[in-house]
């Protein structure tokens, strides 16, 4: 019944980048082209993974698997979000508004689910290496990409409904996609409780992951210190590298995003942000693990061969 007493709101208008004024075609251009590079790459890596048989592995099953979410993950976005660039004002409805939301919890959350998977992948291989195969089995693999969506979809059941609930009496979200405080702020209504729910969802998503990650990688680095050989370190070190440099910011981004106190959010900064895990983030998985994996560009190198001869 309290809905009765506001205007119903039907659509939103994103602001977007609307202060950088005549800069904004620059900024479509630049945007465009970390896109194709981020779909390119992630393409490249679902392609070579399913191709080549040296890289049928859990290791590069749960790299797919990131590939895959991080693609839908920027399709998403990223296609409004230039649109909104070139055609200004574009309103989105509300039902498109809950729907972006719904997808982004879900693939922002098992793209976090994911990175834990793999750094468990990372503590078996080199804690436990001759019960590697055993414990990684297919069964395993597949029940914790399983469980890394289904951990997702739970947190967007719990975030959207929520959230699309109350009344609105704003139009214009000071953001380029349908996140989850910019869109709050639009609410008529006290927004307490969705706050929390916010804020506990957002700390599950982000410290949980952290602290399992965290925990491998100390007895990860406890069992390489043990190896006798600097060779053998350097090559253990090695094959956790590119892993660990996506979390560092993955995790760093997300955390100074959604953890953040509310008195310390602005527009300027929270776009920054934005940009750097839904553009430059999606582009540094295909980046690092194939400019840094000798095994990504050994089975490069075999499919361009095989395609030359």
């Amino acid at each position: 019944m309290q809905r009765k007493n506001f205007t119903e709101v039907t659509e939103f208008i994103f602001l977007g980048f609307s202060s950088f004024g005549r800069h904004q075609i620059t900024l479509f251009v630049v945007f465009l082209s970390i896109y194709i590079l981020t779909l390119t790459g992630n393409v490249i890596i679902m392609t070579i993974t399913l191709m080549d048989h040296h890289l049928h592995t859990p290791m590069y099953f749960f790299l797919s698997m990131l590939a895959s979410s991080e693609t839908v993950y920027t399709l998403v976005i990223v296609p409004r979000m230039l649109s909104s660039l070139i055609f200004h004002n574009l309103p989105i409805s509300l039902a498109g508004c809950a729907t972006q939301m719904f997808f982004f919890v879900t693939l922002a959350t098992n793209n976090c689910f994911l990175l834990t998977a793999m750094g468990y992948d990372r503590y078996v291989a080199i804690c436990d290496p001759l019960r590697y195969m055993v414990v990684m089995s297919k069964g395993m693999c597949a029940w914790l990409v399983c469980g890394s969506l289904g951990t997702g979809l739970v947190m967007a059941v719990l975030h959207v409904p929520a959230m699309f609930s109350l009344p609105f009496c704003g139009t214009v979200v000071e953001h380029f996609f349908c996140d989850i405080y910019p869109v709050m702020k639009l609410s008529c209504v006290d927004t307490t409780l969705n706050e929390i729910i916010n804020y506990g969802v957002s700390s599950f998503v982000i410290l949980v992951p952290i602290g399992l990650i965290f925990i491998s990688y100390v007895l990860i680095i406890s069992s390489i210190l043990k190896i006798a050989s600097a060779e053998g370190r350097k090559k253990a070190f090695a094959t956790c590298a590119s892993h660990l440099t996506v979390v560092i910011v993955h995790y760093g981004c997300a955390s100074i995003a959604y953890l953040k106190p509310k008195s310390e959010s602005s527009v300027e900064k929270d776009l920054l942000l934005s940009v750097t895990y839904t553009i430059i983030t999606p582009l540094l998985n295909p980046v690092v693990y194939s400019l840094r994996n000798k095994e990504v560009k050994d089975a490069l190198c075999r499919a361009v061969g095989r395609n030359t001869s």
